[in-house]
């Protein structure tokens, strides 16, 4: 299986909520496909969607009303955008993944502080 991961970092126009929010995140299958059409759709930018950056400074809510105009489309009454993380951890719950990598790979947290301990779980593991 080809795997490929998406880190994410603090920068200048868009900050991290929390410090754990720093992390690499495993991109597989058609994952992988939409990161490289991402990629190619805009080569000169530091932006993934350039036109929800206003000026030099990301602006989340900006991209949160046309995603959720669209995925009326195509999910069940009431699905928004945040729908997504819930269907994520079934699905990781259904293949009986580790809460702790469901909660590194970015799908919620555990509570306790032993969790921060360590370097975490390799990539290929993720």
């Amino acid at each position: 299986m080809v795997c490929r991961w998406l880190r994410t970092l603090p920068a200048a126009w868009r900050g991290l909520k929390i410090c754990s929010s720093e992390r690499d995140v495993p991109l597989v299958g058609v994952a992988i496909w939409a990161a490289e059409r991402v990629v190619q759709a805009n080569p000169e930018s530091a932006f993934a969607f350039p036109r929800y950056n206003q000026s030099d400074v990301t602006v989340a809510n900006l991209a949160s009303a046309p995603l959720n105009k669209l995925l009326k489309q195509y999910v069940l009454v009431g699905g928004k955008v945040h729908s997504f993380r819930h269907s994520m951890r079934d699905r990781l719950r259904a293949v009986e993944c580790l809460s702790e990598l469901i909660d590194r790979i970015g799908v919620g947290a555990t509570e306790g502080v032993g969790r921060s301990y360590g370097s975490g779980y390799p990539l290929k593991m993720l």
